[in-house]
């Protein structure tokens, strides 16, 4: 899990807070499609925290929180079994 802040001290100090509590913690940042300023780029703290816990903090720092977990791509797209030729619906011409 990973908690998004827009205010850079408030993202340092969730990470403050959440090493004080002896979990993992890493800071960076987090640049989103359509961004071009690297300054306006939100900060991401990822952490081994319960959810809950980073989930109370980012409510009182103003940030949100992102699932950075994402499902693999082959359970997302089944393969499917096709035809190798157009079924017939109709009679063949006598």
């Amino acid at each position: 899990m990973r908690g998004i802040f827009f205010d850079e001290d408030e993202a340092r100090e969730v990470e403050r807070q959440l090493a004080a509590d002896g979990y993992d913690v890493a800071l960076s940042r987090v640049a989103y499609a359509g961004e071009d300023d690297d300054e306006d780029h939100p900060w991401a703290v990822t952490t081994d925290a319960p959810a809950v816990v980073l989930e109370i903090l980012v409510d009182h720092h103003d940030g949100w929180l992102d699932d950075d977990t994402e499902a693999p791509a082959e359970a997302a797209y089944a393969p499917v079994d096709l035809p190798d030729s157009p079924k017939r619906h109709h009679r063949p011409p006598s």
